[in-house]
């Protein structure tokens, strides 16, 4: 049994509908659905009636509705009641961060944040964008960073979660360079020679940015993906051997770009410029606040209404 599915099966209960509360859920609609059957393998019994629509529950499911609800209740009392003797963890702030962002943004930002607050405990916990959302919206964080784009929104209601902008961030293809400066690979490549790309795993967010660069080029680039992976840091590690090409963030390079191992390998055709937020529960639907969470917070707010367009570079 996996809590995740009683959460899952909840939210199928108020929707009635998969498609629906797999957004919510921020999952695929393929995965939400293993999960209700894995629920359903446990229990022994159908639960879900899929043959109605809108999507409805089974008498056993109306039944096992009711308990499902009693138990992430008393769940839940039981994790209000631990934290609540974790005295020693009020006075630390826990980010989720995606690996890109934790890698390259995290800790100078946090830096300039301690110039202000002096000594600052923290716990960073680093995720895929996916993993660290769900932090956010299951109570195991107190604040989330992560990239932003109009194309690539994060499904968080704005009802219920509230965001600040950190600044912006270049999204970029980068290649080694050869002995003469230039890039070993260059967009947009040809037909017979199309260029090697590293790419990110299906699915990814990187990836996705990636995909809307690509549509949306004035030259279609011609493109042979080599390799994939889920984090910026293993493409661009591949990027520095001279395996390929990738799509980097502009803060990771920022030290192989000064001492030129790596170089721009597009024009400006090919980036995208994305944003750093930073999002938190709204003080009416979070079941507590940390005080030196909420000092943070009051902070940046400020910063923000006075330094419009601040990007990530320093």
């Amino acid at each position: 049994m996996d809590t995740k599915w009683l959460e899952d099966f909840v939210s199928l209960a108020e929707t009635h509908s998969f498609s629906r509360s797999a957004q919510l859920r921020h999952v695929t609609q393929p995965a939400f659905s293993r999960r209700i059957q894995a629920l359903e393998a446990w229990a022994g019994i159908d639960l879900v009636d899929r043959s109605s629509y809108p999507t409805r529950l089974t008498p056993a499911g109306e039944t096992f509705h009711a308990q499902a609800l009693e138990i992430l209740d008393a769940l839940q009392a039981t994790r209000n009641m631990m934290r609540s003797h974790q005295v020693a963890g009020q006075d630390t702030i826990e980010f989720a961060v995606p690996h890109t962002l934790a890698f390259t943004f995290f800790p100078h930002w946090l830096m300039d944040l301690r110039q202000h607050f002096g000594h600052l405990k923290s716990r960073l916990i680093g995720l895929n964008v996916h993993d660290a959302v769900l932090r956010l919206t299951e109570g195991g964080c107190d604040l989330l960073i992560a990239y932003h784009h109009i194309t690539q929104p994060l499904q968080l209601s704005s009802d219920r979660y509230e965001m600040l902008s950190l600044g912006h961030e270049l999204l970029a293809p980068y290649a080694r360079a050869d002995g003469e400066g230039q890039p070993l690979f260059r967009l947009p490549g040809t037909p017979r020679q199309p260029v090697p790309l590293l790419s990110y795993a299906s699915g990814a967010y990187m990836a996705r940015l990636v995909e809307q660069i690509i549509k949306h080029a004035t030259v279609q680039p011609h493109l042979d993906p080599i390799y994939e992976t889920d984090m910026a840091e293993g493409l661009k590690a591949m990027a520095l051997e001279g395996h390929g090409l990738a799509f980097l963030p502009a803060s990771s390079v920022r030290k192989e770009l000064r001492a030129g191992r790596l170089v721009p390998a597009g024009n400006s055709d090919y980036e995208l410029t994305m944003e750093v937020r930073i999002y938190r529960e709204r003080a009416q639907f979070a079941r507590h606040i940390k005080p030196v969470a909420q000092e943070v917070w009051d902070f940046l707010r400020e910063r923000q209404r006075g330094t419009h367009g601040e990007g990530v570079e320093p």
